[in-house]
């Protein structure tokens, strides 16, 4: 467990940009170390003197806009943190919710599913917008009637503790589950929603005979791989138990993938029947490209995962 000051400073340094949190870090750590000296050298105990010193510079979200010169006054000072905090909250997972929903409905209920990417957008970005307004209102008007909230005042024990170093970010698991959703709508879309061709017959690319096991071993296989991201997020690094899940994952994907194509029992052998250039090897080509993107991606995450938790490890 970390110093009541070293997690003092981690809180303060969250709040201020990258490129100064070196040299706020030293000047602060210096600055606590001195006003902890003076107290101590007046007789008080150290671990005393540390609460009193953290206590007086007041809440590190406030100490960083003042070493920022960031002012906390769209809607005033008073509860501009708790505005922040609650706006930021709802934005997280309200605005997502909602499109989704809003998608779904637009698919299933409507059946229109070209249009339902662009609903689920502008519903999540229409919530957004509202959630933001009527949250600044409420707390602008809270602000100007002087209205007490009882809020507890900050107190060193609200200090979280210093954040460990995070090898896999948010940013990286959220794109790679975004992905993994794409992937696993792609293949009902392709089903449902498939190429129509002159004559007006629905042809989709995938073989539909493929639905009686190998399409659900594979969206089951990109399931899995959606929970191995939140578990890699929720370890902060590659292990290698992730290192060896991910390795049965993407064999469990890439091995039928790569047999169905070699086979050509992967594409529709009516969709490969309709099109002269598929008949005309066509097929074999687009198959043969497939393998070796696949081959190629899937050695390179192995690679790639194995190194890191190599380099975790040392």
């Amino acid at each position: 467990m970390s110093s009541l000051t070293d997690r003092y400073v981690a809180a303060t340094l969250r709040a201020v940009p990258a490129q100064r949190r070196t040299e706020i870090a030293t000047e602060l750590h210096a600055s606590i170390e001195d006003m902890i000296d003076g107290r101590t050298d007046a007789g008080q105990d150290r671990g005393s003197a540390e609460r009193a010193v953290l206590t007086e510079l007041g809440n590190p979200e406030q100490l960083a806009a003042r070493y920022t010169d960031r002012r906390l006054q769209l809607i005033g000072p008073r509860y501009y943190l708790l505005w922040w905090r609650l706006l930021r909250t709802l934005l997280t997972f309200i605005p997502a919710i909602v499109g989704v929903v809003a998608g779904v409905v637009k698919a299933t209920v409507e059946g229109d599913a070209g249009g339902a990417i662009g609903v689920g957008v502008s519903s999540a970005l229409q919530t957004a917008v509202q959630i933001a307004f009527w949250v600044t209102l409420c707390f602008a008007v809270l602000e100007r009637t002087n209205t007490p909230l009882n809020l507890p005042e900050w107190s060193v024990d609200q200090l979280p503790e210093a954040p460990e170093e995070r090898q896999v970010t948010l940013v990286d698991s959220c794109a790679s589950i975004v992905f993994l959703v794409l992937a696993i709508a792609f293949f009902p879309w392709q089903h449902f929603q498939p190429w129509v061709s002159g004559d007006g017959s629905r042809l989709p690319m995938i073989d539909p005979a493929l639905w009686s096991f190998w399409l659900p071993l594979l969206l089951a296989v990109l399931v899995a791989d959606i929970g191995l991201e939140v578990a890699k997020y929720r370890a902060r690094r590659w292990t290698w138990p992730l290192v060896a899940a991910k390795a049965v994952l993407d064999l469990a994907f890439a091995v039928p993938l790569v047999w169905l194509l070699l086979t050509d029992r992967l594409l529709n052998p009516d969709l490969v029947q309709r099109f002269e250039w598929l008949r005309e090897g066509g097929a074999q080509d687009v198959a043969r490209v497939a393998v070796v993107l696949t081959a190629a991606v899937t050695v390179w995450g192995l690679i790639d995962s194995a190194v890191k938790a190599r380099r975790q490890a040392a």
